[in-house]
């Protein structure tokens, strides 16, 4: 097999293997057998062209013809001429399964159903993808831009993708880019020559073993590779919020189609509740007379690591006119339907749509798509809540705590779900929640015991400037220092619930607001909370408040209902104080002209349990500056390699006959390597003087630059064959005159190359392999050598 043949089906692996990145985006790998025959068929017709051959434009057209026509051929053939040749109808096919595709992307979770246009969408990027990669590693003989579309298709899946397997998807891609890189090397080295052959063979060694520069590229590209995916794990990670107030979150907006990501919406509520002055967000009108149960949920976290919470990836559809029943809901529970109107400020880019829970229909105007599971509406490409006026009708859903102690065992599935627990939670967490519900007869009794103790006798504290401490220990130091805010109370409930075999999850939205004067409810950013969800047959998903002076505790909670249109005192809407109480769990209460004067104290909250909020460390920001700087040198490496280089040969020298002589031979060294970088490979077989003349032959140099190569030719053979060298002046103008001459007869492109990417860099590989071989022969020459004793025999 031909050199260019293998490296024709090495860029075909390559593209494969870097394909394997999408497999975990859809539920059926059997598109990638059908991409596999037709990279095949694509490979198979280019090396067929450029066995002609053809000329490079017309072999990158016949690839790119063929590729439409295997395309036609599986997914419109009906529509084609002799269901081979694509028409104007096959074209309008194909569009239309793209549009399909497209909707099916937004429709579906990861992973998706492979659809026809979802297909097309893999299968056509991967045929597209492997005619880049051919086209520029086979046709134009240039592997390392090959890898730039190998990581455009990978990062469009490890983009999508969240999966805990993503590091072997990379590991496989790199692989195949190694093996292309490799291939191309191994093709190069059989045609450069004499000077690329490595040093003689060890009488030992195998004849088809690998001479030292491959040897070596593959040693600095397992490293590389190493370096790949451990160095970043040392990084710090950047995270983004997914309740964040600019738009920047989930959904079909902005880039995500229509996958509701694992991201942790905590940290806008984090900012909301840190700022200096309250805003309002959104004013509320209910046709309801109770506005103490007016929460307005956003989203449903019910993803639990052992750290924090979040949402799960969720399959969203279009709004349908009538919501169904909440799930568990049974027809016994007593419901009423309530009328709100919800009007949010200009400012407030919200992704997801604040509603009262559960909702029954919405009207709304916009782009949005419905997440059944948590009854939640996302905004769709761009969408948000920014000047939005909408109408939700919802249910009141009123139980008695009879019917809550009453509610039989959830359907099997459901609490596999939501009472899974991370092995990595401390023991303490749930030794404190059997030690808090001790007693108790029913799932009911023990979620009610673990909101009092959180909210009245555990001896918690609301206090907004806390250090509870970061990572898996996060919940039980928080049950220890008994210090926290809302995050840190619902999220400690949940996981608590979930130990006890009671389905949790926790909701992040608004609390009840404060009462205006027109009847209406403000709700501002100081009003953003977070509260567990626990689930109960017959139910449902039911509210329960364990933060202390925050929100409104649920009726079905307390031994008698107070039956106050407004929240209860005991638990106003928002925090009275920011400092830790004098007594533990003390209530108190703000009123509605302190809020307007601003006397209340803001709460703070934080993205998850963490020490403290004062940012990134100064090794955190060591290890920034260091990647970048990292990111920054190793591209350039080669060009500064060869500057300070031709620095070095060309600079000053001892003024003795040795010194004349180094700088001789170092100066001959670097013209040779000059042109070698603009493309004239060099010939180690050939003498300096017709060396010299094929240099000046194959880079068309002008007079004075090529009697400039014969001077320096004519220095280097006094210094190899003349008894008394005699010394020659301006060999270092001489080098610099002959890389104008050079440079002025190549195109741009071959200069670039020249200066960002010299191929007498190579010479730093053949460096590392000599220094590697010397080691060796020193070490296996100081082994001590083990002898038999003379009398002993074997």
């Amino acid at each position: 097999m031909s050199g260019r043949a293998r490296l024709a089906l090495c860029a075909a692996a390559a593209t494969l293997m870097a394909s394997c990145a999408l497999l975990p985006l859809v539920d059926k790998p059997t598109w990638l057998l059908q991409a596999t025959f037709l990279v095949a068929v694509q490979t198979g017709v280019g090396a067929a062209t450029r066995r002609v051959p053809l000329a490079r434009p017309l072999t990158v057209a016949a690839q790119a013809l063929v590729t439409l026509m295997l395309l036609t051929l599986v997914f419109a053939r009906e529509y084609a001429v002799i269901g081979l040749v694509p028409g104007p109808d096959a074209f309008r096919h194909l569009a239309d399964l793209l549009q399909q595709g497209s909707d099916d992307v937004s429709r579906y979770a990861i992973p998706a159903p492979l659809s026809a246009g979802i297909r097309l969408m893999l299968i056509g990027g991967v045929l597209v993808i492997g005619l880049l990669v051919d086209t520029l590693a086979v046709t134009f003989r240039s592997a390392a831009p090959a890898g730039l579309p190998l990581l455009a298709l990978y990062s469009v899946a490890a983009g999508l993708s969240h999966g805990s397997a993503d590091w072997l998807w990379f590991l496989v891609a790199a692989a195949g880019y190694l093996m292309l890189l490799l291939a191309e090397s191994r093709d190069r080295l059989s045609q450069w020559g004499r000077v690329f052959g490595g040093g003689p063979r060890a009488p030992g060694d195998r004849p088809g073993s690998a001479v030292a520069p491959v040897r070596t590229g593959r040693r600095i590209g397992a490293v590389a590779l190493g370096v790949a995916l451990f160095v970043p794990l040392t990084l710090p990670a950047m995270q983004g919020g997914l309740l964040d107030g600019t738009g920047a979150g989930v959904g079909a907006g902005n880039g995500n189609g229509g996958t509701i990501s694992a991201v942790n919406p905590l940290v806008s509520l984090r900012d909301s509740l840190n700022v200096d002055q309250d805003r309002q967000v959104l004013s509320v009108k209910t046709s309801s007379n109770d506005i103490s149960d007016l929460y307005l949920r956003i989203v449903s976290l019910d993803d639990f690591d052992g750290v924090t919470w979040k949402p799960s990836q969720r399959h969203i559809v279009g709004v349908p006119d009538q919501f169904p029943t909440p799930a568990g809901l049974g027809p016994q529970i007593k419901r009423t339907t309530v009328k709100t109107t919800v009007s949010a400020a200009n400012w407030y880019a919200q992704d997801w749509l604040p509603m009262p829970y559960p909702p029954s229909s919405v009207r709304v105007g916009g782009s949005w798509r419905y997440e059944p599971v948590g009854m939640t509406l996302v905004g769709d490409h761009g969408q948000n809540t920014r000047g939005a006026t909408y109408q939700v009708n919802s249910l009141h859903v009123q139980p008695t705590a009879g019917q809550l102690a009453a509610a039989p065992e959830p359907a099997a599935a459901l609490k596999r779900d939501y009472t899974e627990v991370p092995s990595s939670l401390p023991s303490v967490v749930a030794k404190t929640a059997k030690e808090v519900t001790a007693g108790a007869t029913s799932h009911y009794g023990q979620a009610v015991k673990l909101q009092n103790y959180f909210a009245v006798t555990g001896g918690f504290q609301y206090d907004t400037q806390v250090e509870v401490g970061r990572g898996r220990n996060a919940i039980a130091n928080f049950l220890e220092k008994k210090q926290g805010f809302c995050v840190h109370f619902s999220f400690a409930m949940a996981a608590m619930a979930r130990t006890l075999g009671i389905p949790a999850r926790v909701a992040v939205g608004f609390a009840p607001g404060t009462p205006q004067a027109d009847g209406s409810v403000s709700v501002g950013l100081k009003d953003a909370h977070a509260w567990p969800e626990l689930y109960f047959e017959g139910v449902g998903w039911t509210r329960f408040e364990p933060t202390p002076t925050r929100g409104v505790a649920p009726s079905y909670t307390q031994p008698e209902s107070s039956g106050s249109s407004l929240p209860d005192e005991v638990l106003p809407s928002h925090a009275a104080s920011t400092a830790p109480s004098a007594e533990a769990s003390q209530s108190e209460t703000c009123t509605a002209q302190q809020r307007k004067q601003d006397a209340c104290s803001s709460p703070s909250a934080a993205a998850t349990l963490h020490e403290d909020d004062n940012g990134p460390s100064r090794w955190e920001y060591t290890l920034w500056v260091l990647g970048a700087l990292a990111a920054v040198a190793i591209p350039l490496a080669p060009m500064l390699w060869r500057m300070r280089l031709r620095a070095v040969r060309l600079g000053g020298h001892a003024r003795t006959d040795e010194g004349a002589a180094a700088h001789a031979l170092a100066v001959w060294q670097e013209l040779t390597d000059t042109a070698w970088d603009f493309g004239i490979l060099p010939d180690e077989s050939q003498t300096p003087r017709k060396a010299a003349a094929r240099i000046v032959r194959l880079g068309h140099l002008d007079p004075a630059a090529g009697a400039s190569v014969h001077r320096v030719a004519d220095a280097v053979e006094q210094v190899l064959y003349a008894p008394r060298p005699r010394p020659t002046a301006g060999l270092a103008e001489d080098v610099r005159r002959v890389v104008g001459g050079l440079s002025s007869t190549v195109s741009r492109r071959t200069r670039l190359r020249a200066l960002l990417a010299p191929r007498s860099s190579v010479r730093v590989v053949w460096a590392v392999s000599a220094w590697w071989a010397a080691l060796r022969t020193r070490t296996e020459a100081t082994r001590p050598t083990l002898r038999k004793p003379s009398g002993q025999q074997g």
